[in-house]
């Protein structure tokens, strides 16, 4: 069952209990028309209690090797999501496979603005995969998955983010920003990858 909200949110079913169902549990092996159509799909998970997770999927009409150059291309980052203001490889291992990455953010809530400054380490499978874990920085822990796979002449990027703030903010506000924020850093990395 195929759900688009007001926002444009493809949301793409529940279980019984109304928790939306994983990006895993979707078939790999075929690709949802929706996302052809240029919709982000978008589910949150639970996470923790001060913690947020989602996972977001998106269909690029570029070739896997086009979309992993752009992608690994990590000072380009601050094109694609508005907030980061800094995106540096600070060192390179093991063979361009492993890297350190220093990122810095800002994003403006309602009544504050938050500043992120984070060390990640970079694990590249190239063609296919990039994992980032926390070294040190803003979040009790953050780790991200981005996963891109050829697909009807273009590319399917999934997106899993997982983080808990220094700061206790509950789940919910978190889970709230990151659907209204993530689809529209998605399309933005979309439209510069393509433009």
């Amino acid at each position: 069952m195929n759900q688009v909200t007001s926002r444009g949110i493809a949301i793409t079913g529940h279980n019984a209990e109304g928790t939306a169902i994983a990006i895993s549990s979707i078939d790999p092996t075929r690709i949802d028309p929706i996302l052809l159509g240029g919709e982000i799909l978008l589910k949150t998970h639970p996470y923790s209690a001060w913690g947020g997770a989602v996972t977001a999927q998106m269909y690029l009409p570029l070739e896997a090797a086009q979309v992993w150059h752009q992608l690994t291309d990590y000072p380009r980052w601050t094109q694609y999501f508005p907030d980061i203001t800094r995106s540096e490889v600070i060192q390179v291992v093991k063979a361009g496979s492993l890297k350190r990455l220093h990122q810095a953010a800002s994003k403006a809530f309602l009544f504050f603005t938050a500043q992120v400054d984070i060390y990640l380490k970079v694990l590249e499978t190239q063609y296919q995969r990039i994992q980032f874990s926390l070294e040190s920085g803003s979040f009790s822990d953050f780790s991200a998955d981005l996963q891109i796979k050829s697909c009807n002449g273009g590319t399917v990027l999934t997106y899993l983010v997982q983080a808990t703030p220094v700061i206790p903010v509950p789940r919910v506000l978190i889970e709230q920003a990151i659907q209204l924020d993530l689809p529209t850093n998605l399309r933005q990395m979309r439209r510069v990858m393509c433009g």
